[in-house]
């Protein structure tokens, strides 16, 4: 396949891919370092850190070699559609560090870990803009057929659904607030979960 072709496959389909990982993520394992909690010094360190610059254009040789498809789809993205799915990718580290807000304070208040759990997969249900973002309307379209017959809910699995994935309240929490590494890594960010103690200070 030339990379033309893979181009032009790539405007298609990887801003659905990034959407249905967003959506599906937390039905996927993750590893201790994407859930390991990296040292913020204050709450403007927490989310998205730029580390790289993905203008920067990825390699037109050799096979990619990334277990995520769409990795790869986004190494054949020209620099100006990289800059855009990174801001796609920046819009939902926002919502991953409004919802470790929204749970410190929750812990704060002295509220259950189903509470705290139903509250955060509610809140990544319920943020169409950033779960939509770069969508046409014939892929919104698609993606909430999909996920009306998986998980008879247009906007993603419930909060029972994914506890009867895990077996723990608790492990519903962190499914929901989880990002990927190798998706972060290849569009030049990394995301850094922070400690209540930093954002409540904040």
């Amino acid at each position: 396949m030339s990379l033309n072709t893979l181009r032009s496959l790539a405007r298609r389909v990887v801003p659905t891919l990034l959407v249905a990982q967003v959506v599906l993520l937390p039905l996927q394992p993750a590893s201790a370092a994407e859930r390991a909690v990296q040292p913020c010094r204050s709450a403007a360190a927490c989310g998205s850190v730029i580390v790289a610059p993905v203008s920067q254009a990825a390699p037109d040789h050799g096979d990619c070699t990334s277990p995520e498809p769409v990795v790869c789809l986004i190494r054949s993205e020209t620099p100006q559609e990289r800059e855009i799915a990174r801001d796609q990718r920046m819009r939902y580290h926002q919502l991953l560090v409004d919802m470790e807000r929204t749970e410190c304070a929750m812990r704060a208040e002295g509220r259950s870990e189903e509470d705290i759990a139903r509250a955060l997969v509610q809140m990544r249900n319920d943020a169409k803009d950033v779960i939509r973002a770069g969508m046409t309307p014939e892929q919104v379209a698609e993606l909430e057929a999909r996920n009306q017959k998986k998980y008879g809910n247009p906007l993603g699995p419930t909060a029972d659904q994914l506890y009867m994935k895990y077996g723990s309240w608790e492990k519903v929490a962190e499914a929901a607030t989880r990002s990927s590494a190798a998706v972060d890594q290849e569009l030049g960010l990394e995301f850094r979960h922070c400690s209540c103690e930093v954002l409540q200070a904040a």
